[in-house]
């Protein structure tokens, strides 16, 4: 008979593997939080909190923002590369790491990404740069960009730190207000990592039992989409010869879906814990989020994120972070932190259909908001709206 995982045991199970079951208090311990995850994701835009700070405040409300960068400037605990977007990750993953250095720099070059990539002698002139006088970032530099100026375009040096970094010849050393600074990998990542030879096989097989371990349960394509360290034909390949066990998850639709556990699923919902009632505000980029069908079908919370999109055609607005309250998406709310004026300001916010806006939960929210500002700091809060939810 084949084992069924009702919507909210799925749900359940999800976010307990997500690090957002357990009320977000105590000591805050990254490094330990990054493990869980499997990879924290970057992101350069500002609005409350960078995407891979307010991922690891979401999940202890005493992490600060100098507490990943010392993990990876100082403890090199931590390293970045390419997951499906710009990552950091526990270096214990990176001897599994290399066959992404190669297949990302295939990937990208095949795409144009690299086109007017300088040749080798140029790049071994940045390097010999980097080796004589440390560590340097893209401002050392000065080569300008060939022809029209388009978007994404970049100038051959930057072109050419890129490629070295996708590759695995540099590695970032440390940022400073979110600028790379590129050194020899041989500098940043400890020996112990780098000399670790790993098949590539074998290396195919840890990342898609990690990313199973962390999914719970998951399609084929879900377990691709986790690290994106391989094609879709090597994942059915894997999946054909894994011991995984399918299972039919309810959705929230409450329509069964076929997809795959470990063999020791029942084991795995038996010790997941219940959320706590705590209502958080997610970034849009908290893996959670990141995966809008998952999302979609788990929690029936349709969400996108609309930066890209013409203003007059938002239907939200520009940075609209998900509401999650215990194992249930129940709003979305605008809001920007200026921390220069000490200001959090909320703009617009928005009740999911069905959602009751309660005074317990405009409390909850509140007490987020306060946690937030004390976070980013901006010791005042600013309502530009009315404080109680359209729908």
């Amino acid at each position: 008979m084949t084992f069924r995982i009702s919507n909210r045991d799925a749900r359940r199970l999800w976010l307990s593997n997500q690090a957002l079951a357990a009320t977000p208090t105590g000591p805050a311990d990254p490094l330990t939080t990054i493990r869980q995850l499997g990879f924290v994701q970057l992101d350069s835009i500002q609005v409350l909190a960078r995407a891979h700070h307010h991922i690891l405040w979401s999940r202890n409300q005493n992490y600060r923002e100098p507490m990943l960068d010392k993990l990876l400037a100082k403890d090199r605990s931590v390293f970045e590369h390419f997951t499906h977007d710009a990552s950091v990750l526990p270096i214990e993953t990176y001897p599994y790491w290399r066959r992404q250095f190669r297949r990302k720099a295939e990937i990208m070059s095949q795409a144009g990404w690299f086109k007017g990539l300088p040749g080798p002698q140029d790049r071994q002139a940045i390097k010999a740069r980097i080796a004589n006088e440390g560590a340097l970032s893209t401002m050392a530099f000065d080569t300008k960009i060939q022809g029209a100026k388009e978007m994404w375009k970049r100038p051959p040096h930057k072109l050419a730190l890129d490629f070295m970094w996708y590759t695995g010849e540099l590695s970032t050393c440390y940022r400073e207000n979110f600028r790379k600074f590129y050194n020899l990998s041989e500098r940043v990542i400890p020996d112990a990592m780098r000399d670790t030879d790993i098949d590539e096989g074998v290396a195919l097989d840890w990342l898609c039992r990690q990313a199973v371990d962390r999914l719970g349960f998951a399609s084929p394509g879900e377990i691709q989409r986790f690290w994106d360290t391989a094609s879709a034909v090597e994942i059915r390949a894997w999946v054909d010869g894994a011991d995984l066990r399918p299972v039919q998850v309810e959705t929230a639709a409450r329509e069964w879906i076929t997809m795959l556990a470990p063999p020791d699923i029942s084991d795995r919902l038996e010790n997941a814990s219940a959320a706590t009632s705590r209502l958080r505000i997610l970034s849009p980029f908290d893996p959670v989020v990141r995966d809008r069908d998952r999302m979609k079908r788990l929690f029936g919370f349709d969400y996108r994120i609309e930066i890209f999109v013409p203003a007059a055609k938002r239907k939200w607005g520009y940075y609209v972070y998900p509401l999650l309250e215990g194992d249930r998406f129940v709003g979305r709310i605008e809001a920007k932190a200026d921390r220069k004026a000490g200001v959090l300001t909320v703009y617009k916010l928005w009740a999911e259909q069905g959602v009751r806006w309660t005074p317990a939960r405009a409390t909850k929210l509140d007490a987020e908001l306060i946690r937030m500002a004390r976070f980013v700091g901006t010791p005042n809060i600013a309502w530009d709206c009315a404080p109680h939810p359209e729908s």
